[in-house]
């Protein structure tokens, strides 16, 4: 039986989103168009989901828990109209735990590259997001990404400890070596002593600050 005639009977695989990709690298991810706009404003896609939510002159982003928007993976068309609404969206960010099995982070890269492309094709604006971990994903997770162009990043969670921090840098300095990006959006701190040799390179570093963060602020205040 082909994947084909498997599908004809239940799309397990999500198999519609990927149908008239082109694919990179030697795992085959899927390629994403890279939006030649960029966000001014963003919004994280649980609560541009909402009801009530009704200001679409923003991005969607997932920097959020992977449960705030694996639904999006299972039922993609019920989302696509209100999604459609808005300026565009930034890759969705399924999870790349270092301690997850390697197979599970490439699975996780692979959706968040398949729902982009799809969402793509259906007239909306994409920016791709990079999600990396340790040295082992580095074999894939820049795959399917135009050089030279604006990707995106979130370091909320990820560059608090020490350890972390030191993955992030390292990633990061790859991602920028292998993509030559123009514009890094980051969603979270982008401190000096992570940042500031890409601003000093020419990259257009553009910060979001995390809802957390927000939060943290008006708790504050």
């Amino acid at each position: 039986m082909t994947s084909e005639q498997f599908n004809n009977n239940y799309d397990v695989f999500n198999s519609f989103l990927v149908e008239e990709a082109n694919y990179d690298g030697y795992f085959e991810l899927p390629v994403i168009k890279t939006s030649n706009h960029t966000p001014e404003k963003v919004i994280l896609f649980s609560k541009a989901m909402s009801k009530k939510w009704n200001d679409f002159d923003c991005w969607v982003i997932f920097y959020e828990h992977d449960r705030a928007f694996e639904r999006l993976w299972n039922k993609p068309k019920q989302y696509l109209n209100k999604l459609k609404k808005f300026k565009g969206i930034i890759a969705p960010d399924f999870s790349l735990y270092r301690n997850m099995p390697l197979v599970m982070q490439m699975w996780n890269t692979y959706r968040g590259r398949a729902i982009a492309v799809w969402l793509q094709r259906n007239g909306i604006e994409v920016i791709p997001n990079i999600r990396f971990g340790d040295e082992r994903t580095f074999s894939f997770c820049f795959d399917g990404i135009e050089e030279n162009k604006t990707i995106a990043i979130g370091t909320h969670g990820c560059i608090k400890r020490k350890e972390d921090k030191i993955f992030f840098k390292i990633g990061l300095a790859r991602m920028v070596q292998r993509l030559s990006p123009k514009t890094i959006i980051v969603y979270g701190s982008a401190p000096d002593n992570i940042f500031k040799q890409y601003r000093d390179m020419g990259i257009n570093i553009i910060p979001f600050e995390s809802d957390f963060a927000k939060s943290r602020k008006q708790v504050t205040a």
